[in-house]
């Protein structure tokens, strides 16, 4: 599985734990490997796979820890976030773009594997597959200035 494949995997993973309380978000994570296969018919007629976890042991607990280590840092995070989004906080973000940015910050500041403007080009390119339309300039606007 590629790096890419694993960081879309572990962003939805922590936007899909963000909507439950605190002490359910560990259970989440392991429910994240059972998802059932998620398909659409495009307007041409061409069945698209929406979500697929297909995942070998290792990259399940890789991705696992990962997801478990973010979240345990995420007050720290946000605060970082919140620093320098100017005329936004945190809580008023929408989840999408908050979990790419906690997901980015994490690479930047605690990943030495992931060079910074990885992390960066990788979080707008989430946003532009899972944001809104002004998602990708968002988050790049945050994370720019975290640099």
């Amino acid at each position: 599985m590629t790096r890419r494949e694993l960081r879309e995997h572990c962003f939805k993973m922590l936007f899909c734990a963000d909507f439950y309380q605190e002490e359910d978000k560990e259970e989440q994570l392991k429910q994240y490997f059972q998802a059932p296969e998620e398909d659409e018919m495009s307007p041409e007629g061409v069945n698209r796979i929406l979500h697929r976890v297909e995942l070998n042991e290792a990259d399940e607990e890789t991705l696992y820890k990962r997801a478990e280590g973010i979240m345990k840092i995420v007050p720290e995070l946000d605060k970082k976030i919140d620093e320098v989004a100017e005329g936004w906080k945190t809580r008023r973000m929408g989840k999408v773009e908050l979990s790419i940015l906690r997901l980015a910050v994490y690479e930047m500041k605690y990943d030495e594997e992931v060079p910074e403007k990885v992390a960066i080009n990788e979080a707008v390119e989430l946003a532009k597959k899972f944001g809104g339309s002004d998602a990708p300039a968002f988050v790049n606007g945050i994370l720019a200035k975290l640099v």
